[in-house]
């Protein structure tokens, strides 16, 4: 199946690892133009040089690292179309040992970051007849929670109701917006998961009708295919990516 990916240009959060990693390889062989970013700029040491990418490292909670990012695009006379928010932090802890500062990380990882780059992206979309479309991505704990992981859970729930009202608000601008919702995948902590929490990794595969993890590459397909011309009557969705776990 053709992406219908032609003349997309595309930003691209939490570009270093895991799922964002795997979104990344797809978007360069689909050969769009992606800004990746990413805080730690060793994630991106084994990418291949490349006239479509451009790799931006620093903090996104970060006002000023946000507006470098719509700055470069400018100056290499860019205006990106596609943004797939995929930065995020997970955090573990019990409920009564959450704190302020504990609230605030988790928020300014997980939502307000992904808020004022939205923003900044719709604004574009003023004067422009292209369409748009914008990826979150979230988790099935904003829907379904899970113990230990109310922050977290507070913070993909806050983004799955904002993918829900701007998909209705964005509309007349032409831009849609969907989130997926993956469950168990094998991104950077699957290895230590299983290692070291194997008692709670065989629970989770008895909870999943497929019996298996995801795989990056399973996200990174929907997503593309998200952002393309193909799915172009999807909008305001939360799509659950997750072998069964929530139909049990």
């Amino acid at each position: 199946m053709n992406l219908n990916l032609k003349n997309k240009t595309v930003l691209l959060t939490g570009a270093g690892k895991g799922i964002g990693k795997k979104i990344l390889e797809l978007l360069i062989k689909e050969k769009v133009i992606v800004y990746a970013v990413t805080r730690n700029k060793s994630d991106f040491k084994n990418l291949r040089k490349n006239k479509n990418l451009y790799l931006v490292s620093g903090d996104i909670t970060k006002q000023s690292i946000i507006n470098n990012i719509f700055s470069l695009a400018k100056k290499n006379k860019h205006v990106f179309n596609c943004l797939i928010n995929n930065a995020g932090i997970r955090q573990r802890k019990e409920f009564s040992k959450i704190n302020k500062l504990d609230l605030d990380l988790i928020f300014e990882n997980n939502f307000f970051s992904l808020f004022k780059i939205t923003q900044l992206f719709s604004s574009q979309f003023k004067f422009k007849k292209q369409a748009g479309s914008i990826v979150n991505i979230s988790s099935i704990v904003g829907n379904i929670g899970f113990k230990e992981l109310s922050g977290y859970a507070s913070t993909k729930a806050a983004v799955d109701g904002l993918t829900k009202s701007l998909a209705a608000e964005f509309a007349e601008k032409k831009i849609r917006v969907n989130s997926i919702a993956p469950g168990f995948i094998k991104s950077s902590y699957y290895k230590n998961f299983k290692e070291n929490k194997s008692k709670l990794y065989k629970w989770t595969l008895s909870r999943i009708p497929l019996d298996k993890w995801g795989e990056n590459l399973d996200v990174a397909y929907l997503t593309l295919f998200l952002l393309s011309e193909n799915s172009k009557y999807i909008n305001g969705q939360v799509i659950k990516i997750d072998g069964g776990w929530t139909s049990t």
